[in-house]
């Protein structure tokens, strides 16, 4: 492949794994209203748990168990699954910016015990020799296999959250979305609902956490930093929460602005400039961000809404 073929396979194979992830936090947020400001946190369990099953033993006791690659992934999105019904337990009630800051400091914990249990997930030197499929097929071969596999797993992803948003179990997500009171009313059970949604939610964060590892062949605590959840919450806004298209579409098109403007960087800016680049890119996805809300608050494929005329007209008005 040539240098451009290369890169944008890379490309679309990172942006499908960010775009797994965004499917997860638009259950959470986008059909249910519930604000997580962890994402990085449950995507560095996946990652973890799929170095720890399919790694060689390393730093004394990380790894040795040799694990096929399918049944570890599964692991993976099971194990984060049950890590979000445990943090989901513990803070079913608690309501939007309370829900945030709840999050946010269980992923900061969680970055701090995979930067300080050395034993277990080796620091800072992170863990490395993590199985990589396809890997038999050469670099050319296994860039495209994996790419293939990125793809195919967002589109089962997609396919499966479609299925469950439009059945009566996520017209109740939006119920109690709108107005929980008013669904509690109706008999629904809305502290099940919201568990139920923020596992389900949790577990593409997980999957994508696994390819990650799986794709570079290495995890560490930076790989995972708050950084990666504010790319992802910039993804779904951009693309429109509430919409299973837009949530994919927001990961491309975010993505590909950070990846264009770090090559912007290396080649515009003069080399002494060059080491503030990541504050060049959060600036950008933050004039985007900016750019959406104001001119285009429902994102780029926002939410349809057909209840009633008074809506619809704020759709309209919305995408105008």
């Amino acid at each position: 492949m040539t240098g451009i073929a290369s890169y944008l396979v890379f490309f679309v194979t990172l942006a499908s794994i960010f775009a797994v992830v965004t499917l997860g936090l638009n259950l959470q947020w986008g059909f249910s209203g519930q604000f997580n400001a962890g994402v990085v946190g449950f995507m560095a369990v996946g990652a973890y748990v799929y170095a720890f099953l399919t790694a060689p033993l390393q730093h004394g006791q990380v790894g040795g168990l040799h694990w096929p690659i399918a049944p570890a992934m599964i692991a993976s999105v099971l194990a984060t699954a049950l890590v979000a019904l445990v943090i989901g337990r513990l803070t079913i009630r608690l309501r939007t910016d309370y829900l945030a800051l709840a999050t946010f400091g269980i992923a900061a914990a969680i970055h701090q015990l995979a930067l300080n249990l050395e034993d277990i997930t080796g620091g800072g030197r992170g863990i490395t020799s993590i199985a990589k499929p396809f890997q038999g097929l050469g670099p050319e071969g296994f860039a495209l296999a994996f790419g293939a596999l990125a793809l195919g797993l967002l589109a089962a992803c997609h396919l499966l959250l479609q299925r469950l948003v439009r059945s009566p179990w996520g017209r109740s997500l939006r119920a109690i979305r709108e107005d929980e009171i008013a669904a509690a009313a109706l008999g629904k059970d809305v502290d099940r609902l919201r568990l139920t949604a923020f596992v389900l939610g949790a577990a593409p964060m997980g999957l994508a956490g696994a390819l990650y590892a799986a794709f570079i062949g290495y995890v560490s605590p930076y790989d995972f930093t708050a950084i990666v959840t504010f790319q992802i919450w910039a993804m779904l806004i951009v693309g429109g929460s509430g919409n299973n298209r837009g949530a994919v579409l927001g990961a491309f098109v975010v993505w590909a602005l950070w990846s264009m403007s770090g090559i912007a960087v290396v080649h515009l800016l003069p080399t002494r400039l060059q080491v503030q680049g990541g504050a060049v890119q959060a600036i950008l996805i933050g004039a985007l961000l900016i750019i959406m809300l104001v001119f285009r608050s429902r994102g780029m494929i926002g939410e349809s809404l057909h209840s009633s005329p008074v809506l619809q007209d704020e759709t309209a008005a919305g995408r105008s």
